[in-house]
This record gives C-alpha cells, structure tokens and sequence, in this order.
C-alpha cells in the first residue's frame, strides 16, 4: 500500500512528506474501519480504496496548486471526506470544511481531524444551502449532483474571484450545456490517475 502511493504521488509530481504518506494511510485504515458500521463507501476493497478514492482525490491536488491553493475551502457532499480529507493532509495552510447532509459522515471527518490532529479539517452536518454564509476561495466536489445543481447550491459560499472545481467521470457535455449565463466554464481539465483505467476531469468555473 505504502509503495504504491508514494509511486502514485511521484508520477502526480506532489513531493509529499512522509508523515503526509502516513496520514494518508492512516485515513484509509479509519475509512475501512468506520465503513463497516457507517457505510461512507460502496468500496470495500482495501486496494480499490487505494486507487478509487484515495489516489483519485490526490490527482486533483496538482491543478488545484496550480491555480493557487486556497485559505479557505470547502467540500460539498463530502462523504467519507474525498477529496477534502486528502487536501487538508496535504495543504496544511488551507482550511477545509467538509459539508455533508449525513450526520454520521460528518460525525466521521470530526474523527478523522481529532485522529490524525489535522486543526485545519472540519466536518459540518448541513444541507449546503442551509449553511450560514462563509467566504470560500474555492468550492469543490466529487459526484456530488449535476454542474447546475453545485453551482446554484452553494454560489452564496463564493468568496469575490473565487471558483468551482469540480470533480467529474467523463467530460459532462450535457452538464456544461445546461448551465446559467451567469456562470462560466473557463477550463475543463483532463486528469490521468495512477493505477486508474477511467476517464476523469475537473470542471473548472466561475460566475460571470
């Protein structure tokens, strides 16, 4: 598991320290203990949670860097914490938040930033919509709801000039196409993920 990860982090050119690798284990170790009793993920393979969750998120750390990380960020439909959790681990001067309907996997991401002592993650149990209204440099998800849905749900959590990253399968032709004028598309990037066959992308946006 080690091996693979840091190979993983190398071909994605991320220099990640050895005790971020480690909190990067260790979180995958908690993800397979609380999904037996909380069910956070469908995966249940030790391997495949390797490369469909924790590695999937990592690939999007690159381009997030590149775009500048932020202050502040947040997660929507945070689940088991992907790609929030990895980012907290692996920008620590970035303050994730965590935003899930489930109380029991917010519950979770709390015990993962207690566990792993990561003062910067946060899990919050809230409809997104019904958050009270924060300044986020960058809003984020991973299968979260349609392009339409994320953007219109949590706009009002946009700090001035900051954007949408969204995490996407296949490039969401149809999504893209029934967004508001108000809203624009300026990059979708394709991801390659190590040990992954399948087709990723971000879906970078911002308001008009």
């Amino acid at each position: 598991m080690r091996a693979t990860l840091e190979n993983a982090a190398r071909t994605l050119g991320l220099a990640l320290s050895d005790t971020q690798i480690d909190q990067l284990l260790a979180y995958l170790a908690l993800l397979q203990k609380w999904n037996k009793v909380y069910n956070l993920t469908a995966v249940r393979d030790p391997a495949q949670m390797l490369s469909h969750h924790l590695v999937d998120s990592l690939s999007a750390l690159p381009p997030l860097l590149r775009h500048g990380a932020p202050a502040r960020l947040m997660d929507v439909g945070a689940g088991g914490g992907l790609p929030g959790v990895v980012i907290a681990i692996c920008c620590p001067s970035t303050d994730v938040s965590c935003v899930d309907a489930v109380a029991k996997k917010a519950t979770f991401i709390q015990q993962v930033a207690a566990e792993l002592k990561l003062p910067n993650l946060h899990g919050m149990h809230s409809r997104v919509e019904q958050l009270a209204t924060e300044a986020f440099g960058v809003i984020t998800s991973r299968a979260f709801a349609s392009l339409l849905d994320f953007a219109t749900l949590t706009r009002q959590h946009l700090a001035p000039g900051a954007v949408w990253m969204a995490m996407k399968g296949q490039h969401p032709t149809d999504e893209i196409a029934a967004l508001p004028a108000d809203v624009e598309v300026f990059h979708v990037e394709q991801l390659t993920v190590p040990g992954l066959d399948a087709q990723r992308c971000i879906v970078w946006m911002r308001p008009r």
